[in-house]
């Protein structure tokens, strides 16, 4: 009798074991990288001097490997750098420079949405008005699109 106690007791104490080291395998630690309206802000128009350079590689760059474009002036999702780098490649013989109008700003751990209105004025002039709204993550180095939603607008000014 005492020699099944002892290995109740030590099947106990094992499976109580396993599920510590489980939980603690699965226990993630994640530090909140603390950022500011006007560090979101600054996203955007990191991404707009992007545009101005008119290398479509430069623009991609700021967008997390594992991201969607969902683009202005285009019906295709673009799922893939490569796909987003097609995009880029036409839209920027446009020569676009964006101008926010509205935004607002939400800020959370490790992640930001910037939403609201812009305006691209293209190289000849003509401009086109847009919604948009990106996503951030912060990947430990730098904050990246993760989701990047663009429409023009659906009514006349």
């Amino acid at each position: 009798m005492k020699s099944r106690i002892v290995k109740f007791g030590l099947v106990t104490a094992i499976l109580i074991s396993s599920v510590a080291v489980q939980s603690t395998a699965f226990a993630k630690t994640q530090i909140c990288h603390q950022a500011t309206d006007k560090e979101i802000a600054g996203l955007f128009d990191r991404w707009n001097q992007s545009l101005k350079t008119g290398d479509p590689d430069k623009v991609v760059a700021n967008y997390a490997p594992h991201s969607v474009l969902l683009p202005t002036v285009s019906n295709k999702p673009r799922l893939t750098p490569e796909e987003q780098k097609d995009y880029f490649e036409h839209f920027l013989k446009n020569k676009p420079v964006g101008q926010i109008d509205f935004r607002d700003i939400m800020i959370d751990c490790n992640t930001a949405i910037d939403t609201g209105l812009y305006t691209f004025t293209y190289g000849d002039g003509s401009k086109v008005k847009a919604r948009y709204t990106f996503t951030y993550k912060w990947n430990g180095k730098q904050w990246l699109i993760t989701t990047h939603h663009s429409s023009k607008m659906p009514e006349p000014d």
